[in-house]
Parts: C-alpha cells; structure tokens; sequence
C-alpha cells in the first residue's frame, strides 16, 4: 500500500492570508477560503494555524474514518475542550470517553420515537408563532424570520427539556432599524431576549476561540470573554433549575417521588441523577444548541429558499393540501407521506447544514484511507482533523454536474440510487457513527410540523429589501464561481457554532387564506 504523508500544505500565522478564517465580522461566503484552497490544494491538505497543526478534509472516505471506522482514534482533544469549556462546561458536546457515554446514555431516553412523534408541543408553539407574525404583518411589518424561529424553537425546546417553556414569543418581535419601535427598551431588555442575546454572544465568542486554534488564549488575557455570556444564560435558567429542585423535594416528603416513565423531563432526570447544579445547567446549555440552534438554521434557509423560489413553495402546499388538508392538523403518519417535503428539507440540508465546520483531535496515529483523488496517508497523533460536509455537499464529482442548484427532486429520482445511495456518506447534516445527533428525527418532525402549518397560513414570500441590511448583502463585486454559491444566494452566510444568514432575514408574506 502506498501510505503517505498529505503532501500539500498551506501555512497561515497572524497575517495569514484568509481573514474571513479569523475574522467572522467580515462579509463572507461560508467556506470561501477553502473553495480556493481545495482549488490548490485538493480535497484533503494539511494547514498550520498559529502553531496549531491541522488537517482540512471535504473526503467522504476520511470524514467516514473519523466518525465511525476508526472513531475510538479520534476525540474532541484538550484544545477543543478548552475553547469550549466557558459555554458548554462538562456537558455532552465538551466530552471525550467514558463522560461522553455516560451522557449520551443519559440523553438517549428522551429521543424515543413516542417523545418525538408527540405533537401537542410543536403545535402549541407553532400556532403561538403564527399568531405572532399576523400580528407584525397587521401592523404593516415584514417579519424577522430568522428571529422568529429561533423563538419557536428556544420555546418549543425548553418544553421539552424542562417542561415549561421560557415564553420568548410574547416577548415582541424585533422591529426593522427606522421603526419607532426599533429600540424599544421593554422589548430589548425582556428576559428572554437578553437570554437569546447571552446565548448567541457566547457562541459568537466560542466559535472566534476555534478560529485562533491553541493560541486564543492570548486574545483573552485580560479576561474570559465568553464567561459573561454564560453567566447571564444560568441566570436566566436558575429560576427554572430552583423551582424544579423544590418540586422533587415536595414530592419526596409526601412519597410520591417515582419513576413518571414518558412524563418525565429531561431536567426532571438530571435532577434524580446529581445535586450538582452546575452539571445540570451545563447538560442543559448543550442540548438547547443542539435542540434550538440547529432547527433553526434548518427552518430559516428553508424560508429563504422559498423567497427564491415560488415554484417550490406551490409543490409544497399541494402536497400539504392533498396529505393533510389547508387547515387539518399534521399527524406523524401524514408527514411520513409527504415525500417531497422531506426532500425539500434534505435539499436545504444540503445546501445549507447547520453545523457547517467540525472537526475531531487525532488520539492515535491513523492512516486515512485512499480515495479516487488521494492515495492512503499517514495522520500522527495530535493533529486537529477539521472537515466540512458544506463543502462536500457542493462537489460536482460527488452530486452531480447540477450540484449547486437548489433541486429536492435529487432525493426522489435516480439521481438518489446514482449518487447518495451508494454513497451514503455523501450526505452528512447530523453527522455519522456513535456521536451522530440524536435529535435527528426530533429535528425532522418540528421542522415537518412547522413548515406545514406555516405554509397552511402564508405563500408568497419575499424578502423585504428596503429592510433588509446592507451588510447581509454579498458584494457586488462578486461572480458565480465553479464549486460555491457565490453570485447565486442573495444572502450572505455566517456561522459561529451554527450557520445563520448573517444579521438578519426580512421577509413579507400573504395570509393564505385571502388567496
């Protein structure tokens, strides 16, 4: 076997040539340092980022390697854990080993399919939602979106996990920057958008750590930046964690503490399993990135596609007319049957996947695999192995020769047995192997039930350019280029632990039911 080390490198230090790798604040296409390193260097190449050395790989073979076939070779690493370790502590996403097992063991239980496939709490919030959004357009407003789903999905998580929601959509959509009402004090100081703006800071903050590899240390020196934003998050938690501390204590007194079975909480469970809250809290922070973010990065790119193409939202609300009816509530067994919505989700995945960047910490030497554009090579032990499924999810070699055009029927015709089918690894938006999301199918079902709601009351989505930022706009200099999306998303892209449109997307609908 011929066994090598990668052979091609690139070497960034403090001046280094991809300041978007550094400098997120900066307009930028997801990625678009690396579309012109792969363009140099291929897919797999070596790198070294002030000091750190690295690995950056769209291979499907080798993303394949780190995830499953030699998965116990492979760890989050101590630089990771420390990059981390202000956010999300000792929770399941921050873990290695035998702390890992014991939290995903921990976690599993609450993503059975009948926890999942119970509705009552995505319709409640779903319909609290739509509410809110005929309210604003009432008003003569377009609607944050991105904003508003992240509502939905912060409420509809904390129920889940908590068993009581921290009420975000009553606390009063953002305005646009002009309004009167755009910094309106009782809406910006509401407590649960300071929690949201708590929690997106502090990934921001955590996301800037990873970019600096082992040397961020130096950018805090004088303090923990991301500490704050953590802190102002448990604050908003403690109440809930103290008033469900309490319930179990009553409950004991009087002996009817017990095994509630479906009806229990995941904070319910913490709680049975340790008195140490900060072990709870810090469980707690990381299944609401995973629960809240993701669902809704997922649900806003669903949306912008739909601005983009009015063809797809009328497939869309046919099938939901045909499978569900234009005002019927969805069950489980009628989105099992909506065939194309689920395609349009998988496309939008593809396209557009939450978690863009990953990335694991060799914990032995591993040789990665050949492949049909490298031969096998040699990994030692130490080296942070980043890889990318945004990226991989726009090879031509791999999809197609249509690859960046938004088509969900590449799920449904033979374009699936050509490509993905053999292929499985291809397409990775929740990961792969023992650490793959295990609220997947919890991700699918919200997003299904939100979608065919929301589209059971609007059509005719637009963005609202008079609104929308300047700075969310890609430069006019830009040009389709082989290989990205640049000069066909009228969106710009970011990403800190999660990708987002950046600052905000606007957008104007019609009430479906005047049409």
């Amino acid at each position: 076997m011929d066994i090598r080390v990668c052979p091609r490198a690139v070497i960034l230090n403090l001046n280094g040539a991809c300041e978007s790798q550094i400098r997120p604040s900066l307009p930028f296409f997801s990625g678009d340092c690396y579309f012109e390193w792969i363009k140099r260097y291929g897919y797999a190449f070596r790198m070294k980022i002030y000091g750190e050395k690295r690995l950056m790989t769209t291979e499907p073979e080798h993303i394949k390697a780190i995830l499953a076939t030699q998965f116990d070779n492979f760890e989050k690493g101590p630089v990771t854990f420390d990059q981390f370790h202000s956010l999300l502590g000792l929770g399941v996403f921050n873990s290695d080993g035998e702390r890992w097992k014991t939290h995903r063991n921990l976690t599993r239980p609450f993503f059975s399919r009948n926890r999942i496939s119970d509705f009552d709490n995505f319709e409640r919030h779903s319909e609290d939602t739509i509410s809110v959004i005929k309210t604003r357009l009432g008003q003569g407003y377009p609607i944050e979106f991105q904003d508003v789903v992240a509502r939905f999905t912060l409420d509809s998580a904390t129920e889940f996990l908590f068993g009581k929601d921290v009420g975000s959509l009553g606390a009063n959509l953002p305005y646009p920057e002009g309004s009167p009402l755009a910094n309106d004090p009782s809406i910006l100081n509401h407590p649960s958008n300071v929690f949201v703006r708590a929690f997106m800071q502090g990934q921001i903050q955590t996301a800037f750590r990873a970019r600096f590899g082992k040397m961020w240390p130096l950018k805090e020196i004088c303090s923990d930046k991301v500490l704050p934003h953590r802190r102002q998050v448990d604050e908003f938690v403690n109440p809930i964690l103290e008033e469900r501390r309490k319930q179990h204590l009553a409950m004991a007194a009087t002996e009817k503490a017990g095994d509630d079975g479906e009806g229990e909480t995941f904070l319910d469970d913490l709680i049975k399993h340790t008195a140490d809250n900060q072990v709870i809290k810090d469980e707690l922070v990381n299944i609401l990135v995973a629960g809240r973010d993701t669902t809704a990065s997922l649900l806003t790119f669903c949306i912008y596609v739909l601005t983009e193409r009015p063809d797809i939202t009328e497939r869309l609300r046919c099938e939901i007319k045909e499978k569900v009816g234009p005002n019927a509530r969805p069950t489980y067994k009628t989105i099992s049957e909506m065939k194309f919505l689920r395609a349009f989700i998988n496309e939008t995945l593809r396209l557009y996947p939450a978690v863009p960047f990953n990335g694991r910490t060799t914990k032995n030497p591993v040789v990665f695999p050949r492949t049909e554009t490298q031969p096998a090579f040699y990994v030692p032990a130490g080296v942070k192995c980043q890889y990318s499924v945004f990226l991989m999810h726009r090879r031509a070699d791999l999809w197609g020769p249509d690859v960046l055009e938004f088509d969900p029927d590449r799920f449904l015709d033979e374009r699936l047995q050509k490509y993905l089918t053999p292929n499985p690894f291809i397409f990775l938006p929740f990961n792969a192997g023992p650490r793959i999301c295990l609220g997947q199918q919890f991700a699918y079902n919200e997003t299904s039930y939100f979608l065919i709601k929301f589209l059971q009351a609007f059509t005719d989505f637009e963005i609202a350019w008079d609104v929308q930022p300047e700075s969310s706009r890609p430069p006019v200099s830009w040009k389709p280029e082989p290989g990205t999306t640049k000069g066909r998303d009228k969106v710009l892209h970011a990403a800190h632990l999660t990708m987002n449109v950046k600052e905000a997307l606007w957008v104007r609908m019609k009430d479906a039911s005047t049409i």
